[in-house]
């Protein structure tokens, strides 16, 4: 998990619900800044820690100089690579689960927005190939990286969710070392959202598929919400018309992380049930051209219609 001290509002709360809830055993590593950003963090776990986690083996904290040498060694060949990891801070979640496991190895990359409300289990990581989270309508942006990508061939998976990352070392770095530069054609610039076209790219390289978003659930933020959250109803009560009951995770996009807290504390959020059962892939859906040329030019229709301005 890619975190910062400054996400720890609600990104403490999520932790919680991981350490809480997964019945498997696993490793937590934490990615962040500086030395500063490593101490706060470490001083939190060490907090989340003081009740029993049977299932946590064990856990480290990783500042982005801590991997200097690593990023030497298998980064060294590959510049493209080395300014990607050194971009938006989002990006690091590629490139540092690269750098911190061995061929074999089983990467599971979370967000700070996930909540998990029930007691629950992993998918199985494939042996090759990427699961992601499924969500509507896009979030492949900006706009003019995704026209680079299509006119330089590259296939892209359509409705990418990046909340959530299953895959499998080893991974072909000179591709990814080519992907990189393709993108950056002429310049990339330092968007969060960069991370969902590379991870959409990946998906189509070397397959997977959506994690079941009837398990694995997205934030929608749908007009009916716009609406709601314009006419002054809490972040938290419109969190209320969610779905936590079964299922295994919420990814609490955009502004919804920040209501994660207040509807906890109302007791919206915690179901204590059983999401154990292993969910079935769904098979990657190819974004089109002129798809892509469709959900742009309705962006560009909004905007020029105001709509993006007086709904948020």
């Amino acid at each position: 998990m890619v975190l910062s001290p400054r996400s720890l509002p609600y990104a403490r709360l999520a932790l919680r619900s991981l350490l809480r809830n997964a019945v498997e055993p696993f490793t937590l590593t934490l990615i962040t800044d500086g030395p500063d950003d490593v101490r706060q963090l470490q001083d939190e776990l060490d907090g989340l820690r003081a009740d029993p986690v049977p299932q946590l083996r064990a856990a480290a904290i990783y500042g982005e100089a801590d991997l200097a040498d690593l990023e030497e060694e298998r980064f060294g060949r590959r510049p493209a690579l080395r300014r990607f990891r050194h971009g938006h801070p989002c990006w690091r979640k590629i490139t540092d689960p690269l750098l911190l496991s061995a061929p074999g190895d089983e990467m599971v990359v979370l967000d700070p927005d996930l909540y998990f409300p029930n007691r629950f289990s992993f998918e199985p990581t494939v042996d090759r190939g990427v699961m992601l989270m499924w969500q509507r309508p896009s979030c492949l942006l900006p706009d003019e990286v995704v026209t680079t990508a299509i006119a330089a061939g590259v296939p892209l998976a359509h409705h990418t969710d990046i909340g959530v990352a299953q895959w499998r070392q080893p991974i072909d770095l000179d591709w990814l070392n080519w992907l990189i530069e393709t993108l950056e054609a002429p310049s990339l610039p330092r968007h969060m959202h960069i991370e969902s076209i590379v991870w959409a790219a990946i998906a189509m390289k070397i397959g997977g598929g959506y994690l079941d978003p009837g398990q694995w659930v997205c934030w929608h933020r749908t007009q009916y919400k716009r609406l709601l959250r314009r006419f002054g109803v809490p972040g938290a009560s419109v969190l209320q018309r969610e779905r936590f009951s079964g299922i295994k995770c919420f990814h609490a996009g955009g502004e919804a992380k920040w209501w994660l807290v207040d509807a906890q504390k109302m007791g919206l959020l915690d179901r204590n049930e059983a999401a154990t059962d292993p969910a079935p892939l769904l098979p990657f859906e190819v974004l089109h051209p002129w798809q892509f040329r469709m959900l742009k030019a309705r962006r560009s229709w909004l905007r020029r219609l105001g709509y993006y301005d007086l709904m948020g």
